[in-house]
């Protein structure tokens, strides 16, 4: 399928494949989208502590910097999981230029790092951010009460409809510790009920610019009911 590299509103940029008229990202903006939903609604949950995140759609790496740049604020110390079955050509990603566009050129070579390492090996893109890429299908994922948070960042239903399904949030429900979170950009009724047909316990919020809404998904602690 033909890729483009497309500049979105915030002048961030993202890979639109044409043939399905779908980008990485929102158009109304790359940053500002992976901010709102995963950094605001997910990464700002949790502050001077150890965490596990899966990153569902590595892609661009553009929800992996961000959270390498603001975890090191919040004093996180991040084993960063990025399952991707499609990996972008180094010729895609050499294009982005994301750390220019967060003001934060200091990162271009932690940026390089974390498209140029290897797969299924752990890398330590510093002292506090440890990365592990797999190239995978998300069918395949069966972790186990690992991961804190979750960034739910597939294609959309419209285009990959098999991706939001109870069998896939049953995938991801058993990958949460107890009272680990899931958030993505989506906010379909369809999307909302498989993820609570599942057990998770499911929260509405303001959606990023150009969506009304988007979900927050709770796997509750047993011990606690």
């Amino acid at each position: 399928m033909k890729r483009n590299i497309i500049t979105t509103a915030d002048g961030s940029q993202t890979i639109q494949i044409e043939d399905w008229d779908e980008q990485y990202h929102s158009k109304h903006g790359a940053i500002q989208e992976a901010y709102h939903v995963f950094i605001k609604n997910g990464l700002a949950l949790f502050a001077n502590e150890q965490i596990t995140i899966l990153e569902i759609g590595f892609g661009t790496g553009l929800n992996a910097l961000i959270t390498f740049l603001e975890g090191g604020k919040a004093k996180l110390d991040i084993d960063y999981y990025g399952v991707e079955a499609f990996p972008i050509s180094s010729e895609e990603w050499a294009q982005l230029k994301y750390p220019k566009a967060l003001e934060a050129e200091d990162l271009q070579k932690q940026f390089n790092l974390m498209h140029e390492s290897a797969w299924e090996t752990i890398v330590p893109v510093s002292d506090t951010f440890r990365l592990m890429k797999q190239k995978k299908q998300f069918a395949a994922i069966a972790d186990l009460n690992l991961f804190h948070l979750i960034y739910f960042d597939a294609f959309g239903a419209r285009v990959q409809p098999e991706l939001w399904t109870e069998d896939i949030f049953g995938k991801m429900f058993a990958a949460l510790r107890p009272n680990g979170v899931l958030v993505t950009y989506a906010a379909k009724g369809s999307v909302r009920r498989a993820m609570q047909a599942v057990g998770f316990v499911v929260e509405r919020l303001p959606g990023p610019p150009g969506k009304r809404e988007m979900l927050r998904a709770t796997k509750p602690n047993l011990a606690d009911l």
